[in-house]
């Protein structure tokens, strides 16, 4: 499979200018693309070619005054902008087919967009110098902060530059089956939720970190700074900065979050399942932000590619799923629930049940995993005693109790 590893860069002052140079060209190149074929379509003509376009948009484009700065930058990366508005295109209709879920026509970029990214192949001859710096042709030698050795060679890297300023070098790699983890036993039904993030089928909740609502006061005040800025003005860019680097830190702690538990539960677990949950119409709701700030879909995607990296189980049951209504331990069905119920009595085994982990059983069940229900229940209800066993109550016996079993009336 394929996997991307992200590392920082820390370009210099030159380096930063011919990045900017080499992002603005890509880019240049991705909207005349676009809009040629824009064109072509609205006068009715044959939808242009990517080799049509490549020698007239970049080979022909750079012998003219207009275009002639193409040439300062790689011509790997112009044509790999091409091949990102195919790809663009390409899901654009296979949306309207129905083989992936729809999104909008191909838009042209902006130079104020919050993420400029340039990808260098091997055609461009890109290498990692002996002393551990990355090598990008016409670009120089970028330090880069290594945090883990990679795999195998890589294939492909993309320089990213996002909203805060920070520049990342991403890199595409290939793995084998060195990585798959020994067999265990244990298998887990997850259920995810707001209160706490992830309720186990083992009996385990996982706290929510809420990382969005712990920053939202730093976040309010960088916010407030930036409207108080005149548009234009050099404060107001700063100011921005300063919003994005502190949106940043709460998408890099929930990221690393996600990535420590994901791991920790593949690693633990032969199988895991879930359920897959509507996230776009809970973000609908009035719990937006909380949903959002969950980040359940990122969490869920590291699972999956996790479990296929390390030779684990991974199992999505329907959405449909009535788990959070059924009796782990009885099966009986006992109705939906308002979200403030949290516990609850089943009414035909009379087990007082945690609604969560009792979900995350039912998960498991769903899944046909080997999951016990011991977890769900938080104590055992009580059951009513048989009619035979009823006389053990300390009040004294009724007049026709006394006179049907003979004993001197009272």
């Amino acid at each position: 499979m394929q996997l991307r590893y992200s590392f920082r860069l820390y370009p210099s002052t030159g380096q930063r200018t011919a990045l900017a140079k080499a992002f603005g060209c890509a880019r240049v190149v991705y909207n005349d693309a676009l809009r040629a074929r824009e064109t072509a379509r609205s006068e009715g003509m044959p939808f242009p070619k990517t080799g049509d376009l490549s020698r007239l948009l970049i080979t022909e484009a750079k012998n003219t005054p207009e275009r002639a700065w193409l040439g300062e930058v790689s011509a790997v990366i112009l044509q790999q902008s091409l091949r990102d508005l195919d790809a663009a295109y390409r899901n654009f209709f296979d949306g309207l087919k129905g083989k992936r879920p729809r999104m909008g026509a191909p838009r042209y970029k902006s130079k104020r967009d919050t993420r400029q990214a340039v990808r260098f192949t091997t055609n461009a001859r890109w290498s990692i110098t002996p002393g551990q710096k990355l090598r990008l042709p016409k670009i120089g030698d970028l330090k880069v902060k290594w945090s883990r050795t990679l795999p195998s060679t890589p294939s492909t890297v993309t320089v990213v530059k996002d909203a805060a300023g920070r520049y990342f070098a991403s890199f595409v790699v290939e793995t084998d089956a060195s990585e798959v983890l020994p067999e265990t036993t244990p298998e887990l039904g997850i259920g995810l939720g707001l209160r706490h993030f992830a309720a186990l089928s083992d009996g385990t909740k996982v706290d929510s970190p809420r990382f969005l609502r712990r920053a939202e006061k730093r976040l309010k005040k960088a916010q407030r700074a930036l409207s108080r800025k005149e548009k234009g003005s050099n404060n107001r860019s700063k100011a921005r900065v300063k919003v994005a680097r502190a949106h940043a830190r709460v998408a890099d702690a929930r990221h690393g979050f996600h990535h420590q538990l994901s791991t920790k539960l593949i690693r633990e677990n032969q199988a895991v399942a879930v359920e897959d949950l509507c996230v776009k119409g809970l973000a609908r709701t009035r719990l937006a932000k909380s949903v959002h700030d969950a980040g359940w879909s990122a969490f869920v995607d590291m699972l999956e590619y996790k479990a296929a990296r390390y030779g684990r189980s991974f199992i999505r049951i329907g959405r449909f799923e009535p788990t959070s209504q059924v009796c782990s331990g009885c099966g009986v069905k006992n109705g939906p629930k308002p979200l403030s119920v949290r516990v609850w009595t089943c009414g035909a085994c009379g087990a007082v049940l945690d609604r969560d982990i009792n979900a995350a059983v039912n998960v498991a069940k769903a899944a046909g995993l080997a999951v016990t229900a011991c977890g769900a229940q938080v104590r055992p209800g009580l059951v009513p005693a048989p009619r035979s066993e009823a006389g053990t109550h300390p009040k004294r016996p009724t007049r026709l109790v006394c006179e049907q079993a003979g004993i001197p009336g009272l």
